[in-house]
Order: C-alpha cells, then structure tokens, then sequence
C-alpha cells in the first residue's frame, strides 16, 4: 500500500492502493496496440459501462500507473516472453519511467522504441468503485491485481506519496479498524476482501473468470454521512 501525501487536496494523509487517472492517451489506438494479453473484445466484455473511456485503456492505465507509482513494469516482447529486469537490466525500466514521469514520451511510444508490450496477463480485475454524488471532487475507480514480476520490486517514489509498504490484507483491515490506517472506501473493501483468502493461489483461482468481484455502495446513498459503516463492512477473517 501507499500513503497519500498529507498535503493533498483530496484524500490527503489517506492509504491508499496505487493507481491513477486514466490519460486521453491511455485509449488511443497506438497505446491500445501495445497491450499484450487482453485484447479489446475481451476487455469490452468485462466492462460495458465505461463513460466513452475505450475498457481496454483501464488496463494500459493499470500498466502505466504501476510503473510510475512504484517503478513494477509489466512488460513483455512480442512472443510473449516477459521482460527479464535482471536480464534487461533495472536501468532500462527506470529509464522508461524517469522519460515517462518527464513528459518526454508517452508510454507507447516508449514501449515501441524498446520493442515491449504492456504484458495484460497478470492483470485481474477486482473492483469498482464511484465517489458519492455529494463528493466535491467525483471519479469512477476501477482495481486489479497482479504478482510482482520476476527481478523487480516496488520502491518508494515521493511525488505523490510519503510511505510504501507491504502489509497482509487482515493486518491493513485491523488497523483500519483500530483507526491507526485511514482508508476510503476502495481501500477498505479491498483489503477486506484480500484478508478471506488463505493463500495467492486460493485468491488467483477465484479470479480465474477474469471478472470484478465487488462494487461500492457509497454512490447510491444520496446521504452519504449518515450511511451505517459498521453494518457494511466485511466480517474481517
């Protein structure tokens, strides 16, 4: 998980998965292009309610997000064959960040000049989630889940947040409880629903069907302050 800078105009101070917003460009016909695994029929069948947004940019974005956010490149050539940090070297994955983070290039046109692919494969759709009508800033949220990929780890990048770790879903679901962990909705379900499964492969099996498990609540309430948290919570495990 990661912590939103204090100083943020929304959410400051909040943990938070990574991620980020969906760019123009995320959707256009080269970044599409460049996916790897999950094909735009496919993603179309997933999702049929994404407000103009093409489904198969959430992915590219997924892909995208994960990189900037904790430097993690799902990347693959175009056989398939997942690029090998130690053999590529961490120097090249943080070349095509520090570009991407600049501004220089976009992300498929970095992938291109590499002869990668953003590998889609691992990616497991998990939620969605839409502010409340009464938020002062609105946005629809879409998660996934994936493994870290072979010879890399996530670090620490400060643009946008002050803390990075690891933590098992239970720990991060009592802590949230405890009030030690502030956590909007997302985080919170998500979390919450991790901490039921014993094992990764128990998890991946239950995503084998590709599909979301679960959406939020908070939109439908016209009054949302008042809504019964502690009567909407997972039964932590």
């Amino acid at each position: 998980m990661i912590r939103r800078h204090q100083t943020m105009r929304f959410l400051g101070g909040y943990y938070a998965f990574p991620g980020g917003k969906v760019d123009p460009a995320d959707g256009a016909p080269a970044s599409l292009a460049r996916g790897y695994g999950v094909d735009i029929g496919s993603a179309n069948a997933l999702i049929d309610d994404a407000d103009g947004v093409a489904p198969l940019a959430f992915w590219m974005t997924a892909v995208r997000e994960l990189l900037e956010e904790t430097g993690l490149l799902l990347a693959c050539d175009a056989r398939g064959v997942a690029v090998d940090a130690g053999t590529a070297g961490l120097g090249a994955v943080d070349a095509c960040r520090k570009s991407l983070m600049a501004g220089e290039q976009s992300f498929a046109d970095l992938l291109a000049a590499r002869a990668w692919y953003a590998d889609l494969r691992p990616l497991r759709y998990l939620s969605h989630f839409i502010t409340p009508r009464s938020s002062p800033i609105r946005f629809t949220a879409r998660f996934f889940l994936c493994p870290v990929p072979a010879g890399q780890a996530p670090r620490l990048f400060h643009e946008e947040t002050s803390e990075g770790f690891w933590i098992h879903p239970g720990e991060g679901y009592r802590r949230f409880l405890a009030k030690e962990m502030a956590m909007a909705e997302p985080a919170e379900y998500g979390v919450a629903y991790l901490a039921q499964f014993d094992s990764i492969d128990e998890l991946w099996g239950a995503h084998d069907d590709s599909r979301h498990k679960f959406e939020g609540l908070v939109h439908l309430i016209e009054f949302w302050k008042d809504f019964d948290w502690a009567r909407n919570r997972w039964n932590p495990r």
